[in-house]
């Protein structure tokens, strides 16, 4: 991941604050260590939360156009930017300055808040009221061969972010004393106008010091610290479809992040991951076998009995049959999931050659070898030859 900015958060350098917050929503979903699996999403989070405060920070980002960002970051390095003091809903120190329930002056769960409700806490609102769908979340589940075939309801339980039950959201209590936001006028945003070369230019913006609500309280939850937001678990029962291919997804409507505004929640997306079988390998909707025949099967040709992933098929062998051929058994293979039927079993026999035998079977054999021309020697060279034979 590269180290500039813009190129953390993708977005270009004339963004606008909408487009960075977008654009950080987007990232901070795909790398929260809480709901990613990528080994390095926790470093890669820390990049991502850093280029979004820089870059919504008027001060902050004309000091990184101007420096560039090894010289930008050498500066903060001794001080010389004080991210967004005066910015938060509680005084300095950020949307959360200063009483971070879970750590400083903004801590990690404020962005995995803010991921879902874009900046300010599951209270805040955006420039819109309407109601908003909550972010999807991702995980995975890993299921055997069997479940795959079959087809199966099975439980996974993960954590997801919830409206606090105390508080519904609010990040308060119902008794808590409410003031008009004196930096918005309770309008829940601010309009600032600038000069330019090309004349007044008028810029509307979610007020952040009231995160859009246009109120301040006297008193937070002390359940969610006024973030609104709890981590809980949650238990549903996913329907994994018969046939379901290694890495392919499914959808849990409704097991996602909240929504915001009386919005519906997001989905929950499960990566279904297959652990390897001690006997069949899968290939598309094929299965591939290796069943042992002994050598008289092998010689004579019959009918053996090989295991499937429900019960057993009887499989002809044709008198002859080398070691390493592969004998196809139709529709014994995985369910087909977009269209009708299954596919095919491959079975791969090997034939397995005696090494210990009677004296009626050996007698048996020598005369065998005998009749072939073969030179007769009745020790365990013999059974050597026979093996590289077949």
């Amino acid at each position: 991941m590269s180290e500039d900015f813009y190129d953390v958060l993708g977005v270009s350098r004339d963004a606008s604050e909408d487009e960075i917050k977008d654009a950080y929503r987007k990232k901070a979903t795909e790398y929260h260590p809480d709901v990613s699996d990528d080994p390095d999403a926790e470093e890669k989070f820390k990049k991502i939360k850093k280029a979004k405060e820089v870059l919504t920070d008027e001060e902050q980002r004309q000091a990184y156009d101007r420096l560039g960002h090894e010289r930008f970051e050498q500066a903060d390095k001794r001080g010389g930017f004080d991210g967004g003091a005066g910015n938060g809903r509680r005084g300095a120190g950020g949307p959360f300055g200063g009483m971070g329930g879970m750590g400083g002056g903004g801590s990690d769960f404020e962005d995995f808040i803010n991921q879902f409700f874009g900046g300010g806490g599951g209270r805040g609102r955006s420039q819109s009221n309407r109601p908003q769908q909550g972010q999807d979340l991702q995980t995975r589940l890993t299921v055997d061969l069997e479940d795959a075939y079959e087809g199966i309801s099975k439980e996974l339980t993960y954590t997801r972010p919830e409206h606090c039950s105390d508080c519904d959201g609010s990040g308060h209590p119902p008794d808590a004393d409410v003031r008009t936001c004196p930096a918005c006028n309770g309008q829940g945003q601010q309009t600032t106008v600038q000069q330019t070369a090309l004349g007044r230019v008028q810029q509307t913006q979610t007020c952040r010091r009231c995160g859009g609500e246009g109120e301040l309280y006297d008193e937070e939850c002390s359940t969610c610290n006024g973030d609104g937001i709890v981590r809980a678990e949650k238990t549903v029962s996913v329907d994994i479809p018969a046939g379901i291919r290694d890495g392919q997804k499914v959808r849990y409507d409704g097991g996602g992040a909240p929504g915001a505004n009386g919005g519906p929640p997001g989905d929950l997306i499960i990566e279904i991951r297959i652990r390897d079988h001690e006997q069949f390998e899968r290939d598309g909707d094929n299965l591939y076998l290796q069943h042992a025949i002994s050598f008289p099967q092998a010689v004579f040709g019959a009918t053996v009995e090989v295991p499937t992933l429900d019960g057993t098929e009887d499989l002809s062998v044709p008198s002859g049959t080398q070691s390493g051929e592969t004998f196809t058994v139709d529709g014994a293979g995985m369910p087909r999931t977009r269209r009708r039927g299954h596919g095919d079993l491959h079975v791969q026999v090997q034939v397995v050659t005696p090494d210990d035998l009677n004296a009626e079977q050996r007698e048996a054999l020598e005369a065998f070898a005998e009749a072939g021309g073969e030179e007769v020697e009745v020790n365990e060279g013999f059974f050597e030859k026979l093996r590289n034979t077949f």
